[in-house]
């Protein structure tokens, strides 16, 4: 696969896989102190202001209220996006289980503690935080199918499979697939 992905890749660009964005998401559950301070840590990490999610629906018995915000989310695109990425997967060992791919290539892991990452230091007032990394990945023309104008339809060949986008993780950001 990997030879012959290589020089289809390489024959067209158009069929090169690329990661468009990197989603991280830092989920709280409550508003108010510790949601700062998951900005605060998210900004430190990422280099992003991170914009404050807001919760859907009520949930009663968690204390939770409808538009009250409980998580913080930044998105990361080309370089920043991969510079992250490289400062990131050595926390989960480059390791990304197969399961974690979607049907049409995109991936995702979570990570336990935010100081795992290199550069991170501990600091008691702010506390620990766990973070969920999502990854889209596809080809160059994917706008069409999404894009508000004229919307058009993707042909099979042209979409992205798993198995295309674990080869393409695994020869640019050196994962391996367990």
């Amino acid at each position: 696969m990997s030879e012959e992905a290589q020089k289809q890749w390489s024959e067209h660009k158009m069929l090169q896989p690329r990661i468009e964005k990197v989603v991280v998401n830092l989920n709280i559950g409550k508003s108010g102190e510790p949601l700062e301070k998951a900005v605060s840590v998210l900004n430190e990490i990422s280099g992003q202001t991170p914009y404050k999610a807001k919760a859907k629906k009520s949930i009663r018995d968690w204390g939770i209220r409808q538009g009250e915000p409980i998580a913080c989310v930044v998105t990361l695109r080309r370089e920043k996006g991969m510079a992250f990425l490289k400062k990131v997967l050595p926390v989960i060992d480059n390791k990304i289980p197969k399961r974690a791919f979607d049907e049409i290539g995109n991936f995702a892991f979570g990570l336990k503690e935010h100081i795992d990452i290199p550069g991170i230091k501990y600091d008691p007032e702010i506390g620990i935080f766990g973070m969920d990394v999502c990854i889209a990945v596809n080809r160059p023309g994917q706008r069409i199918k999404i894009r508000r104008k004229q919307t058009k339809h993707i042909g099979k060949k042209h979409l992205l499979t798993p198995e295309e986008s674990m080869e393409y993780v695994r020869q640019t950001l050196g994962v391996e697939i367990v």
